[in-house]
């Protein structure tokens, strides 16, 4: 499944006042769970339990939580920019303020890597990610990551 297939408005969240990484992992296990039918404190240990293995900031001011959920009925993506970069522990030491979270169930791994690598190369294009900084509401956000795919 492409990324533009897997994006939903009601997972697309622009300008979070969140000021720490455990909390934006907690919103996005709370957000996921809605959409997943899962328990958020699952979610919530899945996306902390990967993030202990090494942080999932890649840099550029952008973070990749993702994780496999064995509840997960379906592959799920949650978008949220940021009011105030946050630190992530990322790669290159910079805070973050783009955050793409991706649960899958364990039996789409391929395509969670294929997703990962896509959001990854969208992290590169500086143009793109001033784009998805400057959407000040939702659909905004929304409207913005959607045509970049």
């Amino acid at each position: 499944m492409s990324l533009k297939a897997l994006l939903k408005a009601d997972l697309v969240l622009a300008q979070q006042d969140i000021v720490s990484k455990k909390r934006v992992l907690e919103t996005l296990a709370d957000i996921a769970s809605n959409r997943l039918h899962c328990n958020n404190e699952a979610i919530y240990d899945a996306l902390l339990g990967r993030e202990k293995l090494g942080s999932t900031g890649i840099g550029n001011g952008i973070a990749i939580p993702h994780c496999r959920l064995e509840s997960a009925n379906h592959t799920a993506i949650v978008i949220m920019s940021l009011q105030t970069a946050i630190d992530f522990d990322s790669i290159d030491r910079k805070p973050v303020d783009l955050i793409f979270a991706l649960i899958v169930p364990p039996n789409e791994c391929d395509q969670h890597l294929a997703t990962l690598a896509q959001i990854a190369e969208l992290a590169q294009s500086p143009e793109s990610l001033k784009k998805l900084r400057l959407a000040q509401s939702n659909e905004d956000l929304f409207t913005v990551f959607s045509a970049l795919l």
